[in-house]
């Protein structure tokens, strides 16, 4: 049997790594209903055990990145990882060694903006002469805005300008999230950070406020620019963009501060968060704008690195480390998404579009 005719089922394993954490337990859940089954990794035996229970029994392995026999044992027998352990800073390099060694595919759900810039700029030999792929941030952040801008962009050999704008209804972070962002600013030391002229820059300034005009049924919202996350870096690796923007809702950022847990609304354990990101891309008197919308940012993260693992069993283009919209065709990508997991559009005009 196929699964959206592109891997069929049983053709090897899936290590999950961090597999009971808040956004793990969504990609296993995924990794399932696709018919395939994972090997669940982490710490914590007894988290992984009742884990595998809820799934009608999965295979169980111990892992920490302290323990590099450990990681690969997790990895034996597998033809690819994923990570969904943070904080990033501390799992992603180990975990890629790992991966490296074990010839294994590496993808993770790392929204660090740090770490992703680390991760891309590293050498991809070894990695080519593994027959791997390593591919960093496949997840809502990282994964969906690349996607969208790649696919705004395509056939343009680059854009003038790109901006980015994320509509959160809300902001409840779990506690990876808090705990990732204690991380980031403890290293920043309490400065923003920004990318500004194709670079990540420290900055003391208040970031910058204004309203954007998101498609219906959003409509005009309050916006914090400079809002930067790891979508700059993975847009920026293989796009070649003038000037990129990126903006996020007030009221999200407000909710995040505020630090209150997500809210399981539905059987699937969601939220009842909704977004929509909106990608506005502009090339001399063209303007391009392409849209997804859905539910929880944090499950929508698992169908859309399932797929990537996914297409990379089926056999990868090419070897080497990538981000998901330089590697993959990303209207085909986004577009298998849809309907079930999100929505997806995009147009072209002459004139300004909502936002601009």
């Amino acid at each position: 049997m196929r699964t959206n005719g592109i891997l069929e089922r049983g053709t090897g394993a899936i290590t999950v790594f961090g597999a009971y954490g808040h956004t793990g337990r969504f990609v296993v859940a995924e990794l399932r209903r696709r018919g395939l089954t994972p090997i669940l990794a982490g710490r914590d035996v007894a988290r992984l055990e009742q884990l595998a229970g809820r799934h009608g029994g999965l295979e169980v392995r111990r892992a920490s990145v302290e323990e590099p026999e450990s990681l690969a044992r997790a990895l034996g027998g597998a033809v690819a990882v994923i990570n969904c352990a943070g904080p990033f800073a501390s799992t992603a390099e180990p975990l890629i060694e790992a991966a490296l060694a074990a010839r294994v595919h590496y993808l993770d759900v790392a929204a660090e903006v740090e770490v992703a810039a680390t991760t891309l700029g590293r050498s991809a030999d070894r990695a080519r002469e593994a027959g791997v792929v390593v591919l960093p941030s496949v997840a809502f952040y990282g994964g969906l805005g690349d996607l969208l801008a790649t696919a705004a962009l395509r056939g343009w050999p680059g854009a003038d300008e790109l901006s980015i704008a994320y509509g959160l209804s809300n902001w409840r972070p779990t506690s990876g999230t808090r705990v990732t962002g204690q991380v980031s600013k403890a290293r920043r030391g309490g400065r923003r950070l920004v990318f500004r002229e194709g670079a990540l820059r420290l900055s003391d300034e208040a970031p910058p406020t204004r309203q954007w005009d998101f498609p219906s049924p959003m409509g005009a919202r309050a916006v914090v620019g400079e809002y930067t996350t790891v979508d700059s870096v993975t847009i920026s690796h293989h796009l070649h963009v003038g000037t990129l923007s990126s903006f996020m809702t007030a009221a999200a950022l407000a909710d995040l501060a505020e630090g209150l847990p997500p809210e399981a609304v539905d059987e699937a354990g969601r939220s009842a968060q909704t977004f929509l990101v909106e990608v506005v891309a502009r090339s001399g008197g063209k303007v391009r704008r392409a849209v997804a919308r859905g539910q929880d940012i944090y499950a929508v993260s698992a169908p859309v690195v399932v797929e990537a693992a996914v297409r990379l069993l089926a056999g990868p283009p090419r070897a080497g480390v990538f981000t998901v919209g330089q590697l993959f065709d990303a209207a085909d990508f986004l577009s298998s998404l849809a309907p079930l997991h999100l929505s997806f559009e995009q147009d072209e005009t002459q004139a300004p579009v909502s936002g601009a």
